[in-house]
């Protein structure tokens, strides 16, 4: 083991403490405090744990504990995009790549390129872990915005049309959360806290 072996990895650990300060439009539940990316990572991580019997496929649910919780690390250069943002791209890939090498680059070479394979795995979405990865990623604000009156929906006046065609990659990883996830969304129509433009 290099001698610098552990001062890169305590860097790197004080280095992602500032996730804890990139704030999402998503507020907590029933609330009106933003949440930020790190309740937001360790929100979706439980989750993975208590909804890994709903994927669809066997996925190894270390992996997904692994990609849930790093998937956001890059904001800390790239920031947070909106995903209703339609003036801004929510694939920031190149600048995401060049955030997700320099930090977890602090970290020693061998662990570095598992962080980076990882968040790749996940940003490319094709495998059955990552697929799950993203439901988790999709689902939680739904329930957010569910709990809180519309929350992101009214607040950015954001219709039904929009919200499912974000929400749908939620069936990608699971059927089961999919089915719920679209009923909620149905309801919350009927509800009047998300609009449905006529056709």
């Amino acid at each position: 083991m290099q001698p610098d072996h552990l001062s890169k990895q305590v860097s790197f650990i004080q280095e992602i403490d500032k996730i804890k300060y990139i704030q999402r439009k998503t507020k907590l539940f029933n609330s009106d405090r933003p949440e930020n990316d790190a309740e937001h990572s360790w929100h979706l991580a439980v989750m993975t744990m208590v909804l890994a019997e709903h994927s669809d496929t066997p996925i190894d649910v270390l992996k997904v504990l692994k990609m849930v919780l790093i998937h956001d690390i890059v904001e800390i250069d790239a920031g947070d995009t909106f995903i209703y943002d339609t003036l801004k791209s929510h694939s920031n890939s190149d600048n995401e790549r060049k955030a997700a090498l320099r930090i977890f680059g602090l970290l020693p070479k061998e662990q570095a390129d598992e962080m980076i394979a990882i968040w790749e795995e996940f940003e490319t979405g094709v495998t059955n872990e990552a697929k799950f990865a993203k439901s988790m990623d999709r689902f939680e604000p739904l329930l957010q915005n569910a709990s809180n009156n519309g929350g992101t929906w009214k607040e950015f006046d954001v219709d039904y049309n929009q919200v499912y065609d974000k929400k749908k990659v939620i069936k990608e990883g699971s059927t089961t959360l999919w089915n719920y996830a679209e009923n909620l969304l149905h309801e919350s129509v009927d509800k009047g806290i998300l609009k449905k433009k006529k056709s």
